[in-house]
């Protein structure tokens, strides 16, 4: 069996009265990408967020490459997230900065690290997210959405990291543009051996990226398996997700 690089267990997240998500299980396979959907409000996002330790879940535990991320702090919680990238919804980036300097935010934390070494570390993870030379000296509101996440995810790749966390990565991209980043993405994975946790609404990136995919339904992961395996659960949601209108492309080619 493959060793997981993520496992929730028993995860509890709350705002306020609200519950969000209750007695979660999950796992991330290393070397796998792993698609997360589920309709509005079912807690794709926060999930991401609460395994990156962006919030605190009320109940559950967190192991993210064999270490319980709510009980690290300080320099080990600094070692352990220096191993995972995370590219946010539409890049997330700071306006002030250049896509370049936006690169090099995370490699000023590395010790050692001369100034001309992070330029140069930067401008090669810019090509590596299919960006051109010359988007290394432009700003975010010079950038199409599409260059906007691809720089984001240039960012996310800066630490040379060992999972990466995608939000919603072709939300807002035509379909051209989208399938160009399934296939990075896909590409990205093979030649570094990524493991990539990919919260998405997108069927077709699922049908061209992902190995497994979770649903998120009823505060839980409701099912988790192959596209193939997917299109079998008997669950009203799942069914007329995966069987929809607009699931008819994609799954012509799966059953």
């Amino acid at each position: 069996m493959s060793e997981n690089v993520i496992e929730v267990r028993g995860l509890t997240t709350r705002f306020g009265e609200h519950v969000v998500h209750e007695g979660l299980d999950l796992d991330l396979r290393r070397g796998e990408i792993l698609g997360v959907v589920g309709g509005s409000g079912t807690g794709k996002s926060v999930l991401l967020r609460t395994i990156v330790g962006l919030i605190r879940p009320a109940a559950g535990q967190v192991r993210v490459l064999g270490q319980d991320v709510q009980s690290l702090s300080g320099l080990a919680r600094e070692a352990l997230e220096r191993r995972w990238g995370v590219m946010f919804q539409d890049g997330a980036l700071f306006s002030a900065l250049c896509v370049q300097e936006n690169v090099e935010v995370p490699l000023r934390a590395v010790p050692g690290l001369t100034p001309e070494q992070r330029e140069g570390l930067a401008q090669l993870k810019v090509a590596m997210a299919g960006l051109p030379w010359n988007a290394n000296g432009k700003y975010p509101s010079d950038l199409s959405g599409g260059m906007r996440k691809r720089a984001g995810l240039a960012r996310a790749l800066a630490l040379d990291p060992e999972i990466v966390f995608l939000d919603e990565p072709t939300a807002g991209l035509d379909p051209i543009g989208a399938d160009a980043f399934d296939r990075l993405i896909v590409g990205l994975r093979d030649a570094l051996n990524l493991s990539v946790f990919l919260v998405t609404h997108d069927l077709d990136t699922l049908h061209a990226c992902c190995d497994r995919v979770a649903v998120l339904a009823e505060r839980k992961v409701l099912a988790t398996g192959t596209m193939a395996e997917m299109l079998k659960v008997d669950h009203p949601w799942v069914h007329d997700y995966f069987h929809g209108p607009r699931a008819r492309a994609v799954t012509a080619g799966t059953e």
